[in-house]
């Protein structure tokens, strides 16, 4: 009884935080990609163990090279949002009302083809779904400043995290499973993030080469959603290529350029995401496809998109933590996809 009262105050300890929690995820998620992008740009160095101070000096700029590299990397895709594809975010916008008749009158001609009743309420309004997205995304946004605050601060705390780790667990046996608890989620959530950023990018360009190839207008847009949705399991490849094709489909003069756009998108997301990506993250997500998608569903309902976007990050987290305690490896065996959890640390 007392777990089940438990579990409902944290439910509406994280319902009724959101505004402040989502903005604090925001700013952890750009704090660990910068992260991860320099220490994949550090792999880079020649010398992995520096030993004579020539090469301490050398190993210390290129530290710093590869720090500005990642926030520059970081804060050139947030710029190239707001000058390139936030303008013609808004120019859809504006044609969504014209949108929706298009799809209506798609709907009767269907209709009359397969001779049944058309009944427009059946069909999705674009401009409410547009609206409630919009209203999520504009909730970020307005705590960006916030955002950049907490992730300023989050890299001046940088350099004590481990003092205060060790004044935290005091007894050695203790403190050597909890760094190594907090190693394996940093190392696994660097590698996810790593990854997953580098596959969305090269897959929402590759999109938006292939939409301007076939002359499907907002191509930007378009790739843009297929960046981000790509970090929302199963749902967000859906997204991805479904909002193109149906646009597609419904401005065309012909079948051409949707059969086109389906199977561009469809076999980008094929080669990125279904043979790609998992070679390259390995087994970092050994996670069961059915706890994605519960887990999925439940930040959804709870932080609405923004709950989606951190739902895997969530998840991996806990499926490592509870794989290092006797009481909650069955939890950890449950989340898996094959049985296989990482390995306890008995030290």
């Amino acid at each position: 009884m007392k777990g089940i009262i438990l579990f409902v105050i944290s439910i509406l300890l994280l319902w009724f935080g959101r505004s402040i929690l989502i903005p604090l995820l925001v700013a952890a998620f750009l704090w660990y990609l910068i992260n991860a992008i320099a220490e994949y740009c550090r792999k880079l160095f020649p010398y992995k163990t520096p030993k004579t101070k020539k090469e301490r000096i050398y190993s210390y700029i290129f530290d710093w090279i590869s720090g500005i590299l990642a926030i520059s990397s970081t804060i050139g895709l947030i710029i190239l949002f707001i000058t390139q594809v936030q303008p013609m975010f808004a120019e859809l916008v504006r044609a969504l009302p014209e949108l929706q008749h298009k799809l209506i009158d798609f709907g009767k001609y269907i209709s009359s083809l397969l001779g049944t009743r058309f009944d427009a309420n059946l069909l999705p309004n674009i401009t409410k779904i547009a609206t409630n997205i919009g209203t999520s995304v504009a909730g970020i946004a307005t705590s960006l400043g916030m955002v950049f605050v907490y992730v300023f601060f989050m890299f001046i705390e940088q350099s004590t995290f481990n003092k205060k780790f060790s004044s935290l667990f005091p007894n050695k046996r203790q403190y050597t499973k909890m760094r190594y608890i907090i190693d394996s989620i940093d190392n696994n959530m660097k590698k996810y993030l790593f990854v997953k950023t580098a596959i969305s990018a090269i897959t929402g360009l590759a999109s938006y080469l292939w939409l301007q190839l076939i002359g499907v207008e907002f191509a930007g847009v378009w790739a843009f959603i297929v960046f981000v949705a790509n970090y929302i399991p199963t749902i967000g490849a859906i997204v991805a290529c479904g909002l193109p094709i149906l646009y597609s489909l419904v401005t065309a003069p012909s079948l051409q350029q949707p059969i086109l756009t389906a199977v561009g998108l469809i076999g980008v997301q094929i080669l990125f995401g279904n043979i790609l990506e998992p070679k390259l993250t390995g087994k970092t997500l050994n996670l069961s496809t059915l706890a994605i998608l519960i887990n999925l569903v439940f930040w959804g309902v709870i932080w609405g998109v923004a709950g989606m976007f951190f739902s895997v990050p969530l998840l991996v987290a806990v499926f490592i933590i509870t794989a290092q305690f006797d009481s909650t490896r069955w939890v950890a065996i449950l989340l898996s996809a094959d049985g296989n959890i990482p390995d306890k640390n008995e030290e």
